[in-house]
């Protein structure tokens, strides 16, 4: 995982509450073991339709997305986050996520950025009239601003996960901090192990 300390773009405006994983990525796309390759799953069976939002041409270059409340729901599939991302997104911004979903967000690069139904309204409205409305969310100053609109809010994160994304340290990251004192102990282990003979 790369280190996260701003993220500055545009917008896809989802305009949808109650997002679940399933819609994120259907089932179907859940054959593969590796994290690459479920971009083209992204929201496939929405996709069909070809005035969903994410056909506009508009905003092909977004990366971030505004949601609705519940975004990330139902079943814990980490697949929901490798999707968004192999698609380059980088950022969701919703009043309300899954819990799950939430948590594996942080722990593979995708910034999950809870505000007011009032800001995310505001941000949506601004990124419908322009698709080029400018988004920055700073992790350092845990705020998201929308300069063309006048909007300046502060988002909920906590120390430890605002580490870990500035750091860019997922779990294997975070174990590897500690190499040293691991490779220390698994050199000494034999000495204690208990032996057949």
């Amino acid at each position: 995982m790369q280190p996260i300390k701003q993220i500055k773009g545009t917008a896809l405006p989802l305009g949808r509450s109650d997002v679940d994983t399933d819609q994120i990525i259907p089932s179907e796309w859940l054959k593969k073991v590796e994290r690459t390759g479920f971009g083209a799953g992204l929201f496939s069976q929405w996709r069909e339709d070809p005035n969903f939002v994410l056909n506009n041409p508009a905003y092909e270059d977004a990366n971030i997305i505004v949601a609705g409340p519940n975004f990330g729901t139902g079943s814990s599939r980490e697949h929901a986050v490798w999707a968004l991302t192999d698609y380059g997104f980088e950022a969701v911004i919703s009043p309300r996520f899954g819990d799950i979903f939430r948590n594996n967000s942080t722990k593979a690069g995708l910034v999950p950025v809870v505000l007011s139904q009032q800001d995310v309204d505001a941000i949506s409205e601004a990124v419908l009239k322009d698709p080029k409305t400018e988004i920055v969310i700073d992790i350092s100053s845990k705020t998201v601003s929308v300069p063309s609109i006048g909007l300046v809010a502060i988002f909920p994160i906590d120390d430890f996960t605002q580490f870990r994304l500035l750091e860019g340290l997922d779990d294997i990251g975070i174990s590897l901090r500690y190499e040293k004192d691991i490779s220390s102990f698994e050199s000494e282990r034999p000495t204690w192990l208990p032996s057949l003979s």
